[in-house]
């Protein structure tokens, strides 16, 4: 985060009400403290909003960068397990210089993942934008969306909606932007992730979220042991700088970038190959084969995450051609989550459905352009089970 937005969030800070946890630690590993996401940024007021179905599972997002905090879901025996990483109060989250920062459970805009060397160009003409990722532009620049202040409102028992305007030249993009996202909780235990946006001028968009997900319930135990399915036949590789270089390339049966059939996240992560050497890990965008067509198919699954230590099941949805599979690498032990936890490399996994990285560079891939009179909109669905495995 720059200097100046960090002292416009600072200087609109008024007070935050720190608050305590329940008298039980068994409560505390559960239930947020709402109170220690209150206060005020930028004149705006932040506040936590928890969403409940009658199974058990709860939902708790922030508007300050429209951020899943926290997903409760019952494991296989009935114990309530937290299945996100996240910070139990809001310093944590916008003190980017104090706690290091992150894009946990976040609403990426305007453009999730990398664009080449920060350039776009619109009707002509080459915009450059933030550089803030190895010479590229980076979910947005250092003040994407994602430490925004959205407008959130709690519609009903089972709805949040969270909007932005984004104005004219915001990170240097085109075009004032006003963006919805809707999350709602089903009764069958999914929760329903919509993106709206629609723009005055020709611009790009590219929203996600960035929840980071530890099915095994304690961030303390890596995600290597989960089951992983991703269905795709192809991915779209990086150069040294995590940049696509443009090729699609099909994925033979033993290729460790293949998930086709589910094996664990740690079966290959460490194997000597170059893609797996330049991300440290996964870090890659998947093809999905359920978009064909320029249409996307949101009833068949794209991926899934299975614990066998909680029995928890993750089924991903989306209209998206694409999915970024990132396996924390980056993570390093400097950050302390909720319950006090230090998040180690590899804590957790993030499913991140969207265009390809850096669409608006490469004309053959689904376009990543919207235009005054059209209405973005993409589609991801997180449905959450128990079961035996995948």
């Amino acid at each position: 985060m720059d200097k100046s937005f960090k002292s416009i969030l600072i200087a609109g800070l008024v007070t935050v009400f720190m608050g305590s946890c329940a008298n039980s630690q068994n409560v505390c590993s559960y239930q947020l403290d709402a109170k220690k996401f209150d206060t005020v940024i930028n004149k705006k007021p932040v506040h936590l909003f928890t969403m409940k179905n009658n199974n058990g599972m709860e939902v708790s997002i922030t508007n300050f960068g429209g951020r899943i905090v926290q997903i409760i879901i019952p494991d296989k025996n009935g114990n309530k397990q937290d299945v996100v990483l996240g910070y139990d109060n809001i310093q944590q989250y916008y003190d980017i210089e104090k706690y290091g920062g992150s894009d946990f459970g976040a609403a990426i805009g305007r453009y999730a993942n990398r664009i080449n060397k920060g350039q776009i160009t619109i009707g002509g003409k080459q915009i450059q934008l933030p550089q803030n990722n190895f010479g590229h532009c980076l979910h947005g620049g250092p003040n994407g969306w994602q430490y925004a202040i959205y407008d959130g409102k709690k519609e009903n028992d089972s709805t949040i909606t969270m909007s932005i305007v984004s104005p004219d030249g915001d990170a240097n993009f085109p075009g004032k932007v006003e963006a919805k996202v809707t999350y709602t909780l089903t009764s069958t235990n999914a929760l329903d992730i919509q993106y709206e946006a629609t723009t005055d001028a020709e611009t790009v968009i590219n929203m996600t979220n960035h929840s980071y997900f530890n099915l095994n319930g304690d961030p303390t135990k890596n995600i290597e042991n989960c089951i992983l399915y991703v269905n795709a036949d192809c991915m779209t590789p990086v150069n040294r700088t995590f940049m696509t270089t443009g090729e699609i390339v099909k994925m033979a049966e033993d290729d460790p970038f293949n998930f086709l059939k589910p094996k664990a996240v740690g079966k290959d992560i460490n194997a000597d190959n170059e893609q797996l050497k330049f991300g440290m890990g996964y870090d890659h965008n998947w093809c999905l084969n359920t978009y064909k067509d320029g249409v996307g198919n949101d009833k068949e699954i794209a991926a899934s995450l299975w614990s066998p230590i909680t029995g928890i099941r993750l089924d991903v949805y989306t209209n998206e051609p694409g999915i970024q599979v990132y396996t924390g690498n980056f993570l390093d032990g400097t950050a302390k989550g909720k319950k006090g936890i230090i998040y180690n490399r590899r804590a957790a996994i993030c499913l991140e459905t969207q265009k390809y990285p850096d669409t608006p560079n490469k004309p053959d891939w689904p376009t990543a352009n919207l235009k005054p009179g059209e209405t973005y909109k993409s589609h991801c669905v997180f449905a959450f089970s128990v079961s035996k495995g995948l």
